[in-house]
């Protein structure tokens, strides 16, 4: 936010044992209904929404007392590949699945936006070194306020 002279931030909340809807359980391996830790979040520019996210945690992986709340405890903020080093899991990578949709009325609520208006909504999930999936999260933003761009390392 910085380099475009805006003032960012975010605003979260944590929900420790939420039942895995039948989606978020295909994409983190485990079964539908078993627990997870759920924190939805409110990314700001100057105390405005710009962009949403919902992450899933499997319970079983994350629900120690180090590590279990996202943006709470010894490791706040520290995000997911760095709290899970903390418990032993290595994060090898993530896969992202961009695509265009319009937004929902709750979420054109929250981003000040109109409804059906078009965004870029992100499945993103981390896998440890094991193949596992540790962590997925729905990211939601304006298609007119943002930009994808990524970086990938070439290999030999």
């Amino acid at each position: 936010m910085t380099a475009v002279g805006r003032n960012g931030g975010w605003e979260s909340r944590t929900d420790a044992k939420v039942a895995a809807p039948t989606e978020i359980a295909t994409r983190l391996g485990i079964g539908e209904g078993e627990l997870c830790v759920r924190t939805v979040y409110e990314f700001l520019a100057d105390g405005r929404p710009v962009q949403l996210s919902t992450s899933w945690e499997p319970y079983d992986l994350t629900g120690g007392p180090l590590v279990v709340l996202p943006e709470g405890g010894p490791h706040a903020g520290a995000g997911v590949v760095n709290r899970l080093a903390e418990i032993g899991v290595t994060v090898s990578h993530a896969v992202e699945q961009p695509e265009p949709r319009q937004a929902t009325a709750g979420e054109a609520s929250l981003l000040g936006i109109q409804k059906a208006a078009l965004v870029t909504h992100i499945r993103r999930t981390y896998y440890s070194d094991q193949g596992r999936p540790v962590e997925t999260a729905d990211i939601v933003a304006p298609a007119a306020l943002c930009k994808i761009v990524y970086e990938i390392p070439s290999q030999r």
